[in-house]
């Protein structure tokens, strides 16, 4: 009874994460564009979407984004991590707790704030603006991730390589960087999927130039929900699905 019980449990809630989103990929194949019923399996809407030629600009400026703003995410907050961790310095204990209030700080307010920024140092809204959002919301996630992952390395295996001879270079890149290489890797992954899916932040500092996907996304919802619409997230949702299975195959075979 009890097994029955915790199978019903976690089915029904699968089942309401996942229905809709069932749901979104079944009226993408529905022959009707207005209606919610069944008139007909077609693949015309998928048709229409890759013969968008604005949306796949929005879609490439989304990839480009995302790509350098993760990277460079990572690399800054893996440094931020890593001094956090080994150093100790003035005003230590103030930068950690900085880092975890960008992450509680409401999207609403940062885009504000970075408008504001801008405006004052008279930055061009577009493709530099939103670069140096995304990378300013991505670094704190990137920094707790690789802080636990830090936290989990035992401290002797500095001493021993210091007692080796290494010196505080040698240490980084031979002891500690093949130990992040995990979390490094996942905090990658998650500072795209922030940027990539970003609505609020990006909506107040982006140019009219320089449009990416969530945004246009969101212009397209406003419009009411098109067949094309369905058919963009439900293409979205099969990438990001295969991606995150292949990274799952990927980390046993490495394993």
């Amino acid at each position: 009874m009890k097994t029955l019980l915790k199978s019903s449990y976690l089915a029904a809630i699968y089942l309401f994460l996942y229905l809709p989103i069932i749901v979104l990929m079944g009226l993408s194949f529905n022959d009707s564009r207005h209606s919610l019923l069944w008139h007909g399996f077609t693949l015309h809407w998928y048709r229409a979407l890759f013969h968008d030629h604005d949306l796949w600009i929005a879609a490439g400026h989304s990839l480009l984004l995302g790509l350098l703003a993760a990277i460079i995410a990572t690399c800054i907050g893996a440094l931020a991590a890593v001094s956090l961790y080994r150093y100790r310095f003035l005003g230590k204990n103030i930068l950690n707790g900085l880092v975890f209030l960008l992450i509680v700080v409401p999207d609403i307010v940062l885009g504000i704030a970075l408008l504001l920024l801008y405006n004052q140092l008279h930055l061009t809204l577009g493709f530099f603006s939103l670069l140096f959002a995304h990378i300013t919301f991505c670094i704190p996630f990137v920094v707790v991730i690789l802080t636990g992952r830090l936290s989990t390395i035992d401290r002797n295996m500095f001493l021993a390589a210091k007692d080796l001879g290494a010196t505080e270079f040698t240490i980084i890149r031979r002891v500690v960087l093949p130990l992040l290489m995990p979390g490094i890797f996942v905090a990658l992954l998650l500072s795209f999927a922030l940027s990539f899916d970003d609505v609020v932040v990006s909506y107040f500092v982006s140019g009219p130039e320089y449009e990416i996907l969530p945004l246009r996304v969101y212009a397209m919802a406003r419009l009411g929900v098109k067949p094309e619409l369905n058919a963009l997230c439900s293409v979205i949702f099969l990438v990001t699905l295969f991606a995150a299975v292949g990274s799952q195959l990927l980390g046993r075979k490495k394993a």
